[in-house]
């Protein structure tokens, strides 16, 4: 074979680039710079119009966002790929009923359209094209996409083809097995949906409670405060027995943005695990969160 078929060949087994792992390095760099200024501001090394939270709430957004937007894109495209798989094996099973070997018939199946899965589909077929066996294609393809449903199914298709027999029943074993895994997670997906809309109301309540008692119940407290110690003042009273602290209300304030900052994090991993069991998706609920969190409290602060 030619120097240009074989590179040609090894394009068509090259899978995508992944650049998640660079996005969290960069994230994780980020952050630790984020966080490295809110430890000097805390300290008073720093004069910053920020306090040392409003660094750690921006450094943990730098290490979620990017990561945790990427990889439920890519989740996405790889659902779309998982739910058009069954009709991609429903096909390849019918064109093998009419005597067809498993490479004829991926290739005849490739001609048709299966969304986000035809260009896959398409470059199978291609390899095959170049001599691939159909395994082997196979193998490449489910190393590309890399999920459990994907791999345990071309194992199936790839461990039939070589021990012979029908495979076109154990295709359409497999598109059903498929179908019906795809339809459990689908209907999983839609009853974690409701727990995921609780965990946002839960955490728009909780920062509108701390709005509520930044704009009315602690103003309130600071001018009682104040007037208690006019009137013991203007009394003549030096040793009050009981006295309204009003200098611990910008501590207590800034508690409440702590807790700000350690419910939208929190909450956000909590929401994405809880739909459909991903961490990396539970980032990208806590960059939101954490964004909703941190304008929150910069207009209870203003």
């Amino acid at each position: 074979m030619a120097k240009e078929e074989q590179w040609s060949l090894k394009e068509l087994g090259r899978s995508k680039r992944d650049y998640s792992r660079l996005l969290l390095t960069i994230g994780i760099v980020v952050g630790a710079i984020l966080f490295f200024i809110g430890a000097l501001d805390a300290i008073g090394g720093l004069d910053t119009p920020l306090i040392w939270i409003d660094y750690v709430a921006l450094g943990l957004m730098a290490i979620c966002g990017p990561y945790g937007f990427y990889t439920s894109y890519k989740y996405r495209k790889i659902k779309e790929i998982e739910n058009r798989l069954p009709d991609f094996l429903r096909d390849v099973a019918e064109a093998g009923r009419f005597g067809m070997t498993l490479a004829e018939a991926v290739k005849v199946a490739s001609r048709g359209r299966y969304g986000g899965l035809t260009p896959e589909i398409r470059r199978m077929a291609a390899q095959i094209g170049w001599g691939v066996p159909a395994a082997e294609a196979m193998r490449l393809f489910a190393e590309r996409v890399n999920t459990p449903l994907v791999n345990r199914m071309m194992s199936i298709i790839i461990k039939a083809n070589d021990a012979g027999g029908s495979v076109a029943d154990v295709l359409t074993m497999v598109a059903h097995d498929a179908r019906e895994t795809m339809l459990s997670q689908d209907e999983r997906k839609i009853a974690m949906a409701t727990y995921t809309v609780v965990i946002y109301v839960s955490f728009m309540v909780f920062i509108a409670t701390i709005f509520i008692l930044n704009t009315t119940f602690l103003p309130k407290m600071a001018e009682a405060g104040r007037q208690v110690a006019e009137g013991a003042e203007a009394a003549g009273i030096t040793n009050m027995p009981a006295t309204i602290k009003i200098d611990v209300i910008p501590a207590v304030q800034l508690i409440f943005v702590v807790s700000v900052v350690i419910h939208a994090f929190g909450d956000g991993i909590l929401a994405g695990v809880l739909q459909d069991g991903r961490i990396q998706n539970g980032m990208r609920h806590s960059f939101i969160m954490l964004l909703i969190g941190l304008l929150g409290t910069r207009v209870i602060g203003g």
